[in-house]
């Protein structure tokens, strides 16, 4: 049986190029159920049936052998002890340490599963987030915060173990009662009955308990996910905090959102407790009780003094059965809620459209974008410069088949003091919020792109192909911890020259000689320990080294120096001659190597042309790329900036410092 790690194939996700042989789609039973919270439940146990049937059967064993030992030990009072037979004795002594060892056996088997079963539904949980998440690609933050898909990786993933844990043990316990009851029916009807009817009482006596229970469960669940929320955006920005002197106030907000997740787990924990009271209680009055009616039964003379015993011993051990049963109750709404939350993340659909009529991508085609009339001519370095970043931002992503847009993503938080039908109904809003964004994002990925490659739209292209071949790097993208190799040759296709020449073109040569061991020296988590120009550098060195035909770069450069600026600037043209570079930027230092310059008012192009024409006679195109400079403090530490390099009458670059 194969336990660890199970293959998690749902959420297909295009073959990378290193690996070329198309991944087969997921069949439907792969797909997680998520229509409601209680089918996505059912569908996660039953992808574990064999270790859930294997749990099951030793938890039966497990509990059963517990609840023959008093039926055994009442024989060897009435018929060895009772009649002074010794053999008998130790014949049911014996049998008894039979069931005594068949338990131990199953304890530590079960036990075993159980551990594997547990390991198993975590890795199942993060290995479905990861693959969402990597399927939904960067539209998923827009959706659902980072806390959330957090938590549910990391919590619910546990979550998920435990239910799955007691819903073996529940099995057993409703076997060993049912056993019970047969034993108690052979020897007393009157006292079978009772048990019969008492334990479902009892155990449905929890049921008034369990709403308030789940509520108190979401409550906490929720402002733990906000919590996990703020310390990403806090870790993430702290940098910048420190700057700005703003780490106590964020500090000061984590504090008060971890006293709410406090008090949220101290009211969950609270009705938690009511029932684990209830439990004790209730099943100690069932052990009175039948302790009561035995005595009755012996004193009537319907019942021998082993039977007696064996009737107290029930009553003993009933008590474990349906404490399991109250703890199963409970932990199944903790799967519950547990399953709402991940269906949220997993529910959502992946706004790329598989395409059923894909065609292929053809080579050094010119790029058109219909919304902003943008035009690249194959082969050639375009730069865009924009009076507003964002628009030439835009036009990266959609250039690269991304969808744009910043809304903040859907919170699931809702006001507290909301009661009744007033909860329920915002609850509604947020839901209808979320599928609104995602119908959206789903009628967006249906529709024509309005950007074309030699004339082809490019929804009809495959998403993996297209990926392979259109690389689109920003400033957002992230440096994993690992070798420096590894960061930048992630998927070890390029030999050491390669590797370093892109260093070179990236001018990072500084960042090879300054980790300790070269190619395998390690790299922290985000770069820690490198500054914001060399982390910059490395992103631009992974984007060459991947050398894709089409390659999109916003402000590659904008966290460096003007001399390294230049550097940067003269090599990656050279680099990049004769494949299409597309860079949206302000600097002067890379206009000047561009092979065409585009400029964009309110999101449109107006102009186009060479940097040096487009100074000359376009005042707006002058003002922005001015501002640029008088914004950028970089261009005022480093004055070489505005005179070091400019253009000769042949359009080359002079260096006059």
């Amino acid at each position: 049986m194969e336990t660890f790690p199970p293959r998690i194939h749902a959420y297909g996700l295009p073959s990378v190029a290193a690996n070329p042989t198309p991944r087969p789609l997921p069949t439907a039973d792969e797909r997680p159920d998520v229509r409601s919270p209680l089918r996505f439940l059912l569908w996660f146990l039953g992808r574990q049936w064999k270790i859930l049937v294997l749990s099951a059967l030793s938890s039966v064993l497990w509990f059963g052998s517990s609840a023959i030992t008093p039926w055994m030990f009442g024989r060897a009072v009435d018929t060895g002890i009772g009649q002074r037979d010794l053999p008998a004795a130790l014949g049911w002594a014996g049998w008894m340490l039979l069931a005594v060892s068949i338990g131990v056996f199953f304890g530590v088997f079960g036990h075993t599963i159980v551990v594997a079963g547990w390991v198993v539904s975590i890795y199942r949980t993060v290995g479905l987030i990861s693959r969402r998440a990597l399927s939904m690609g960067h539209v998923l933050p827009r959706r659902t915060p980072t806390g959330e898909v957090l938590s549910v990786a990391g919590g619910d993933a546990d979550t998920f173990g435990a239910t799955q844990e007691v819903l073996t043990r529940a099995i057993g316990a409703v076997s060993a009662f049912i056993f019970v009851t047969v034993l108690v029916l052979g020897e007393s009807p009157k006292l079978g009955l009772v048990v019969l009817v008492a334990a479902p009482l009892l155990v449905g006596a929890a049921a008034p308990f369990l709403r308030p229970l789940q509520a108190a469960r979401t409550k906490e669940r929720t402002r733990s996910s906000e919590l996990t929320g703020m310390a990403t955006d806090i870790v993430a920005g702290l940098r910048i905090l420190r700057g700005i002197g703003g780490e106590k106030t964020f500090g000061d907000n984590y504090v008060r959102q971890s006293q709410h997740v406090r008090r949220a787990g101290v009211e969950a924990g609270a009705w938690q407790s009511a029932v684990d009271a209830l439990a004790t209680l209730l099943g100690g009055l069932l052990l009175v009780l039948l302790t009561w009616l035995g005595v009755r039964e012996v004193l009537a003379g319907t019942l021998s003094v082993g039977q007696l015993i064996s009737f107290f011993g029930y009553a003993v051990y009933l008590v474990w059965p349906v404490y399991t049963m109250y703890e199963f109750v409970q932990k199944w709404v903790q799967g519950l809620v547990a399953a709402k939350k991940t269906v949220v993340v997993l529910g959502q659909s992946a706004p790329w459209k598989a395409g059923t009529d894909t065609v292929e991508l053809p080579r050094d085609a010119v790029i058109k974008d219909e919304q902003s009339t943008f035009l690249a001519q194959p082969g050639q370095l375009t730069v865009v410069v924009s009076s507003l970043p964002d628009d030439s931002a835009a036009l990266a992503d959609r250039i690269g088949r991304y969808l744009t847009g910043s809304e903040d993503p859907v919170s699931h938080e809702i006001d507290e003091n909301l009661k009744g039908r007033a909860a329920k109904r915002a609850r509604a809003e947020k839901a209808a919020e979320l599928e609104a964004l995602a119908q959206a994002d789903e009628e967006r990925a249906n529709l024509p792109w309005g950007v074309t490659y030699d004339g082809i739209d490019v929804s009809r292209f495959d998403l993996a192909e297209f990926r392979r071949r259109v690389l689109v790097s920003d400033t957002s993208a992230m440096i994993f911890a690992g070798t420096l190799q590894q960061l930048v040759d992630p998927l070890g296709r390029a030999t050491r020259e390669q590797a370093e020449e892109a260093l070179r073109v990236a001018s990072a040569e500084d960042v090879y000689d300054l980790v300790p061991g070269g190619w395998q020296g390690r790299i922290d988590e985000r770069g820690r320990g490198l500054s914001g120009g060399q982390r910059q550098r490395l992103v631009l060195a992974r984007a060459l080294l991947a050398d894709p035909e089409v390659l999109v770069m916003v402000e590659p450069t904008s966290a460096v120096d003007a001399h390294t600026e230049a550097r940067i600037a003269t090599r990656l043209a050279e680099a990049r001659r004769g494949r299409t570079t597309i860079i949206t930027t302000v600097s002067p230092l890379v206009l000047h190597v561009a092979d065409e310059v585009v400029f964009m008012v309110d999101g449109v192009c107006v102009e186009r042309g060479t940097h040096h024409d487009l100074m000359q006679h376009s005042p707006a195109y002058r003002s922005v790329v001015e501002r640029g400079i008088d914004d950028d403090p970089a261009a005022i530490e480093h004055p070489l900036r505005d005179h070091a390099l400019l253009p000769t009458p042949s359009g080359a670059v002079q260096d006059h410092s």
